[in-house]
């Protein structure tokens, strides 16, 4: 019995674990490439410091999350208030922020792009901000989003 408590303890504290370290990526190139290699949408967190961390702490920091999105998305994280951007990264972030009309952060978009003679041409699929009703209830409305005739 104490070796079956012992399995578990490890196996739960190994995929708690996991879901603390979810790839967040923060270039969009790289992002856009690993999006079209993988065929999946990326989840384009806008954040700043001194935004709620409500979404952080109710949806992403969960492991129903990080399976999700793992299966899902490519992450990626536009903290529009990190001075150690480059200006053309902190201007193409703003750019982007104009341009998926987000308006209060945090916020995310969900996205394609792809990139003919270096003309970037990003497909909005949808927006999704903070809702009270943690990740399972998250995750639903982030489905609807993706596979709209499921």
């Amino acid at each position: 019995m104490t070796k079956k408590l012992l399995i578990l303890l490890l196996f739960l504290g190994s995929f708690f674990m996991h879901a603390q370290n979810l790839a967040w990526r923060t270039s969009m190139t790289d992002a856009i490439a690993i999006s079209n290699e993988q065929n999946k949408p990326m989840l384009i967190l806008f954040t700043a410091s001194g935004v709620s961390d409500n979404l952080q702490n109710e949806v992403f920091k969960t492991p129903d999350f990080a399976v999700w999105s793992r299966d899902n998305v490519i992450l990626v994280k536009l903290d529009l208030s990190d001075s150690s951007a480059s200006d053309g990264d902190r201007e193409q972030n703003l750019k982007l922020k104009a341009a998926f009309g987000v308006e209060d952060l945090p916020e995310v978009c969900y996205a394609l792009a792809s990139i003919r003679k270096n003309k970037t041409t990003f497909s909005a699929l949808g927006k999704l901000a903070y809702k009270p009703g943690g990740a399972k209830a998250w995750i639903a409305e982030a489905n609807a989003i993706l596979h709209p005739s499921e």
